[in-house]
């Protein structure tokens, strides 16, 4: 467990964030400018907060009524930035043993083999990073931090150097250190698909404070926080694995708690967990007993109970819609709510597009 209780200022920024960070990854969310670099950096020892506390597993790395502050080097938390810092006369074997060295004698953790293969460097090792793509430094260095054996992993926006492709390259190695290595990670990003894809606790960051901080999935399904419900593509992230392969179609078909979805074609193998952004502009209502067939060849029907009508602005409403254990959000205008008599606790049918729905 990672405790977090900062106060600072930046000439006319000022910091004031709390949040506890389970196992798992936890992503720091939010607009450029919101602290989460400066929250990194004090978790880090790289920056001396003016009072507060940071503490793993119950351990002081820095505690200001107490006096305390370990050095960087002492708190075994290793930092991957937006570039990956390599040593460009090493190849990629030696920039990799470098971590290895300054793993402390005795610690536990994965061996050079097990984080050559799991980031998929094998073909690599004897490259200098001068011939490396921007998404192979970054695994790169991913492994070399991996090696030093840290406590944590501290990963400052370590996609936001790529293009498009290169970050899609790189996050299944991210899901796959997530899912295998076992180390607890601290990830900031302003990008909502990364957070969708790596988080299992979300902490949104706004002019220097926590908004919320929670379940990625229980805080997507909010609806009073503007970070995310004001977004276009504002929505809730479900578990999901797959279940079937309709190649002829160009379709996937998902289980989630509470259903099955038809979504547009995910290169996966059956059984595969995959975790799925349902936008609440791709969810639309319509009463029981309505004709679905041309809904049905395109998208799924799924049956559902109204929770509640939210309203947003004044032409706009969220509808919670509880579809077994899992909730979907629905974006609709008022008009519809009141032309179809919608109300709390009517049972209703999901619509949800088929080829709309984004992998997260």
């Amino acid at each position: 467990m990672l405790e977090v209780s900062l106060r600072h200022r930046l000439g006319a920024f000022a910091l004031e964030a709390a949040f506890a960070a389970p196992p798992g990854v936890t992503v720091l969310f939010g607009p450029s400018g919101s602290g989460k670099s400066s929250i990194l950096a004090a978790v880090a020892g790289l920056l001396r907060p003016a009072a507060g506390r940071v503490a793993l597993d119950g351990a002081p790395l820095t505690d200001t009524a107490r006096g305390v502050f370990l050095p960087p080097e002492r708190r075994r938390c290793a930092t991957v930035f937006q570039e990956g810092r390599l040593f460009p006369h090493l190849s990629v074997a030696s920039n990799l043993r470098y971590g290895l060295r300054r793993a402390p004698r005795g610690a536990a953790g994965p061996g050079f083999a097990e984080v050559v293969a799991l980031l998929g460097l094998e073909a690599l090792l004897e490259r200098r990073p001068a011939r490396l793509s921007g998404g192979e430094k970054q695994r790169v260095a991913l492994g070399r931090a991996l090696l030093a054996r840290p406590r944590l992993l501290l990963l400052d926006e370590p996609l936001a150097a790529l293009d498009a492709p290169r970050r899609q390259e790189v996050l299944p190695f991210l899901e796959a250190l997530r899912d295998r290595a076992g180390l607890p990670m601290l990830y900031v990003t302003h990008a909502l698909d990364e957070a969708d894809r790596l988080a299992d606790t979300l902490v949104l960051l706004e002019a220097g404070q926590v908004r919320a901080a929670g379940p990625l999935a229980a805080l997507t399904a909010r609806t009073d926080l503007p970070l995310l419900a004001a977004r276009r593509d504002a929505g809730v992230v479900l578990p999901c694995h797959v279940a079937a392969q309709d190649p002829a179609a160009g379709l996937t078909l998902l289980d989630f708690p509470g259903g099955r979805l038809r979504v547009s074609w995910r290169e996966a193998p059956l059984g595969q967990p995959l975790r799925l952004r349902v936008r609440a502009r791709d969810v639309a209502v319509a009463l029981p007993g309505v004709a679905l067939s041309g809904v049905l060849s395109t998208g799924n029907a799924l049956p559902a109970t109204l929770r509640a009508v939210e309203r947003r602005g004044d032409a706009e409403c969220f509808l919670r819609l509880a579809v077994g254990e899992s909730t979907l959000l629905a974006r609709v205008t008022r008009e519809a709510v009141a032309r179809l008599g919608l109300r709390p606790g009517q049972a209703v049918v999901a619509l949800v597009s088929a080829v709309s729905a984004g992998q997260g």
